[in-house]
């Protein structure tokens, strides 16, 4: 059994999977100050073998029990479709391996199973979950108050254009909640982190678009309130072929706005714009577009590679609580997206 409590130089990961997102981590890894790529799974040699010589010092090895069975591998990265996270997850966990999981899971009781296993063997889990990993999210929360006061609403737009039918978005057998679950994640995540709602969810409105060949979700807009009278909505898709990344954050005296809140312009992995700054709007009173106050909030590196940072300090010296907090998070946005699929699927 692996020790928790050793406080370590360099976390080391296997990745399960060798798609887009797998290649995003795995570089996410190599720009990170406290992990290190050593193993990659995948179900062919020939596609192991291709993804780690693109890396330095990295063992290639075919199926899932392989990399469990690798001892340079303390951390296990799951970048595989949805209806297979958790299966794997919980062979990870058994096998006393800390995980990181992409996003989303497949609904909040298979969230519960994998949280629930991760805490009983003493090993971390976290969602994958970029944007809150950025300084902007804490310097906004800690904002809240003085700039707008009681958060009231919020409005989220995430659109990428993904158009393929081929992409694995569009498969319902791997993907079952499709652009939905892709995208309105952020969104529910966001209601987390920035709305924090204290009541239970009273009202829940959704619509969904599907693809007329596939099936499978391409667009969605849904309204979620609370019992303590805050209100969220949301616009997600595939569909307007484009970026946006649009947030609004209503208070009782003012409103904070982004317009990339999931990948910042700046210097993520899907931009790099060095010359545009990241932070955030702040409006308040009759400012007028001449009055809105831009904030700056720099980052050291991309929210991906802090986010690996984070997840090594949680493996060697994180305490209980903070585990238990990235928990928390990750089973309320996925009760929220459950929530809102219901009213989808109904």
């Amino acid at each position: 059994m692996i020790n928790k409590e050793l406080i370590m130089d360099e976390l080391k990961f296997g990745i399960v999977g060798t798609g887009f997102i797998a290649g995003v981590v795995a570089n996410s890894i190599g720009q990170s100050t406290k992990g290190r790529l050593t193993a990659i799974s995948s179900r062919k040699q020939e596609t192991a073998d291709a993804f780690a010589a693109e890396y330095n010092g990295v063992t290639p090895v075919v199926g899932v029990e392989a990399l469990l069975a690798c001892d340079n591998a303390e951390a296990i990265y799951i970048a595989t479709p949805t209806t297979t996270k958790e299966q794997i997850a919980l062979a990870a966990i058994a096998a006393d391996k800390h995980v990181l999981v992409d996003k989303p899971f497949l609904d909040h009781a298979s969230c519960k199973r994998m949280t629930d296993a991760a805490a009983s063997k003493g090993v971390v889990f976290m969602d994958a979950t970029h944007f809150v990993h950025h300084p902007r999210t804490e310097a906004i929360q800690i904002a809240i108050p003085e700039k707008i006061g009681t958060p009231k609403s919020l409005h989220t737009i995430f659109y990428f254009p993904f158009s393929e039918s081929t992409n694995i978005r569009f498969d319902t057998s791997l993907e079952p909640t499709g652009a939905f679950g892709d995208m309105a994640w952020y969104s529910m995540r966001a209601i987390v982190e920035y709305l924090q709602p204290e009541g239970i969810i009273s009202t829940v409105v959704g619509v969904a678009e599907r693809d007329s060949s596939t099936n499978a979700v391409i667009r969605a807009e849904g309204l979620i309130s609370f019992e303590s009278g805050e209100v969220s909505t949301f616009d997600v898709g595939y569909t307007a072929d484009t970026a946006i990344m649009d947030l609004e954050l209503l208070g009782t005296n003012g409103v904070i706005m982004m317009d990339d809140f999931v990948l910042d312009w700046s210097n993520s992995f899907a931009f790099k714009n060095p010359d545009i700054k990241v932070g955030y709007v702040h409006r308040t009173g009759m400012a007028n577009r001449n009055d809105f106050n831009f904030i700056e909030t720099p980052a050291k590196d991309t929210q991906d590679a802090l986010m690996i940072d984070h997840f090594a300090d949680l493996v060697s010296n994180g305490h209980p609580h903070a585990r238990e907090t990235y928990v928390t998070v990750s089973l309320k946005t996925q009760q929220y997206l459950d929530a809102v699929w219901a009213s989808l699927s109904s």
